[in-house]
């Protein structure tokens, strides 16, 4: 008996052994198992995709309202945690601004920003802080700006003498602004407008480029590069392109780069042949001079120099074109706001000349208007997207390595803790109150918060205040005959920009002496 008995008190034994560390092992994953945010639960593969629409950032504001203002959502494969109040921002944009400063790697970033070799998507490092030193020390430093002023002025006098000859009948408002935009940034960066076909200093353009294409292809990749992309949230369904984003981001990218050779191709040729005399006329010209530098930690490429200049001139036409279009498209629903703006401008400006850049810091209603826009109506209403670089805590919950991170200025400008009437356009409530729109207050953050805010904001808020400002003075605005205020929609459409669905179209009337839009 003692002999048979054995084996099984020894079997029983080793199995309750086993089964102990079974026991104690899970107990273990349990306690280390990591506290996240709240969220709604996902489904297989797809995750939380389901659950987000055509406007990605008014789903998750709904979304939000539910969870809190920290939550976690589930893409495909990658977690998604989203902050959607001014402590949330703050907590990832400063207090941790390093641990998220992170890129994720997305197909635009890959087929339209020369994989990955731009400002807005390269990952954080030593090429990326190199090419954020150059923006901040040598594209947009003040001296730069002001060095290029004369240019953004004579192109603003140019629009508005287009405006003054279009006036009286309906006109597509943001044609002309994003003209204004692009030869603005095309002559401060390129050093011609290439794209103005009246221009006496016209570049031949790469063949198939029109100006109207061209400003077709920034759209679409403005759009591209703010789609949710199914292959990037799930990789192994990325080869399908099962919404053709792929495909179009492909397109979209050749065609720009067809153009940016032939940009670099000339600014090179002029390098090579003045040699020692060589002296920088443009920003393509610097970032020449800049990648030539021995010192540099990271060498520049031709695709780093191609990608930088892409940036500049995409960042720089579309956001400032897009806020003042929305600026205008509010004005027009309500007629005493314009009216009010019409008599600051009288009245600080006068009616013999037009407003100049540093005379705006004057003008206090003309920039809440603009603020209050930004507010309204965010350019990038969930910013770009980071990728947190390592385990953190926030508020007691973990942000796990990798998960992506977006901060949701859409909601935050919508708070009704922050602003009364949050869905009213009113610029009377910064009217007195400090507040500056270049990611210090978190309440307002059109251009983001700290390491990876927007590297040229300095030059949108140039452009945005002087053109709102001198659209205004210049011009009173209406709708069209038989259009009703109430009927002028105000949707938009998603992507790294957030313009207008329906294009406006107004009707500018002249409202200064007629000798100031002859001499413009």
């Amino acid at each position: 008996m003692e002999f048979g008995a054995s084996p099984w008190v020894t079997y029983s034994t080793i199995f309750a052994l086993f089964l102990a560390i079974i026991i104690r092992a899970m107990t273990n994953h349990r306690g280390r198992r990591p506290n996240l945010p709240p969220g709604p639960r996902p489904w297989p593969i797809i995750g939380n995709l389901n659950l987000i629409g055509a406007l990605p950032h008014r789903s998750i504001h709904e979304l939000s309202k539910k969870y809190g203002p920290l939550m976690k959502l589930q893409f495909g494969s990658f977690p998604v945690v989203v902050g959607s109040s001014v402590s949330m921002a703050r907590l990832f944009l400063k207090t941790h601004d390093l641990a998220f400063a992170g890129r994720p790697k997305t197909a635009a970033g890959n087929y339209t920003a020369y994989n990955y070799s731009d400002i807005t998507w390269s990952q954080y490092g030593p090429y990326w802080r190199q090419a954020r030193k150059m923006c901040i020390t040598e594209l947009f430093s003040p001296r730069s700006l002001d060095t290029y002023e004369h240019i953004r002025s004579a192109e603003l006098r140019r629009l508005l003498r287009s405006l003054f000859d279009a006036a009286g009948k309906p006109l597509l408002l943001k044609d002309h602004l994003t003209t204004l935009s692009l030869n603005v940034i095309s002559r401060m960066v390129f050093g011609r407008r290439y794209l103005d076909p009246t221009a006496e200093d016209q570049a031949a353009p790469p063949p198939h480029v029109s100006p109207e294409e061209f400003k077709r292809m920034l759209d679409e990749l403005f759009l591209l590069n703010g789609v949710l992309n199914i292959g990037d949230s799930i990789p192994w369904l990325n080869f399908l392109d099962l919404q053709g984003y792929i495909r179009r981001m492909k397109a979209v990218g050749k065609k720009l780069d067809r153009f940016m050779e032939h940009v670099l191709d000339e600014h090179i040729a002029r390098r090579v042949k003045e040699g020692e005399n060589f002296s920088p006329r443009d920003l393509v010209d610097v970032l020449i001079q800049f990648a030539e530098n021995p010192t540099l930690d990271v060498k520049l490429n031709r695709s780093s120099l191609k990608a930088f200049s892409q940036d500049l001139i995409a960042g720089g036409t579309e956001s400032s074109a897009v806020t003042v279009e929305w600026a205008i498209s509010e004005l027009l629903r309500k007629p005493h706001i314009m009216k009010k703006a019409a008599e600051e401008l009288d009245r600080v400006i006068g009616r013999e000349r037009w407003v100049e850049e540093k005379e705006v810091q004057d003008l206090p209603y003309i920039e809440a208007i603009m603020k209050e826009t930004m507010r309204l109506h965010p350019v990038a209403p969930m910013l770009v997207p980071r990728q947190a670089r390592e385990d953190v805590v926030i508020d007691g919950y973990d942000i796990p390595a990798g998960s992506r991170i977006l901060v949701n200025t859409f909601t935050i400008s919508r708070d009704p803790s922050i602003w009364e009437e949050p869905d009213e356009f009113l610029p009377e409530r910064f009217l007195g109150r400090e507040m500056d729109v270049k990611g210090h207050d978190f309440e307002l953050l059109p251009f983001g918060s700290g390491r990876r805010m927007c590297p040229g904001y300095t030059l949108g808020l140039r452009v945005i205040q002087s053109s709102l400002a001198n659209i205004l003075h210049g011009f009173s605005w209406r709708l069209p005959d038989g259009v009703k205020a109430e009927e002028l929609s105000m949707d938009e459409i998603f992507g790294l920009s957030n313009p207008k669905r329906e294009p406006l179209v107004a009707v500018a009337e002249p409202r200064l002496p007629l000798q100031m839009y002859l001499s413009s």
